[in-house]
This record gives structure tokens, C-alpha cells and sequence, in this order.
């Protein structure tokens, strides 16, 4: 996959977690874990990003006696997931007449025409 696919999906994952509710990092990479392969070293820059991006952030609570730090969504981290999910409708109108072109057997087996 495209690395930086693979980037916008993964911060798009994180906003779809983070849009059912505030989570600590621990959870929310094994909430995500469930969508694609998403590891707390992975996850933490992520994090970074969308809280300087504006659309994360940040806010501790104690735990146990110690400090956790939990994420929210912002108003413009739903926005963003707001604009994929509309991109996302013209991708995949694309990518089902990429299908009807090449056919099912060409893309399972991977042979070129």
C-alpha cells in the first residue's frame, strides 16, 4: 500500500475510534486494531499530528493514582472524517468500474493485460 495511503487512512481510523467517544492510547490502539494493524509506536505520532492539525485533543485524568491521558475528537476532526467519507463515495464509484474493466480473475490473480 501506498505509504502515504496507508498514513491518511491510519489518521482516518483514529478519528473513526476517537467519533465513538474519548479513549486513551492503549485503547484506542486496540480499538483500531480492529480496522487495520495499528501499533501504540504507530498510533502516538498519529496522535501528535491530529492534535497539532487541531483536529485531537487532549485532556489527563487520574487512574489508579496515576495521570491518563485521553483523546477527543474536535469539530474539525468530525469534519475531516465528515469530507473522507464523501471522497470515499467517489472512490469507490471508481474503483467498482476499475473492477468491471479488469474483472475479477485478472485482480485475483495479479496477471497484467
Amino acid at each position: 500500500m501506498d505509504i502515504q495511503l496507508k498514513r491518511g487512512l491510519t489518521e482516518i481510523c483514529v478519528l473513526t475510534m476517537l467519533g465513538k467517544g474519548d479513549s486513551y492510547g492503549y485503547s484506542l490502539a486496540k480499538d483500531a486494531a480492529r480496522l487495520m494493524p495499528l501499533s501504540e509506536s504507530t498510533l502516538y505520532p498519529v496522535l501528535k499530528r491530529l492534535q497539532e492539525a487541531g483536529a485531537v485533543e487532549t485532556y489527563s485524568t487520574e487512574f489508579n493514582g496515576r495521570l491518563r491521558h485521553y483523546y477527543r475528537i474536535t469539530a474539525l476532526g468530525r469534519k475531516q472524517l465528515s469530507d473522507f467519507v464523501l471522497e470515499w463515495e467517489a472512490l469507490g464509484r471508481i474503483y467498482e468500474e476499475a473492477v468491471k474493466v479488469l474483472g475479477n480473475e485478472q485482480i485475483q490473480g495479479g496477471t497484467q493485460g
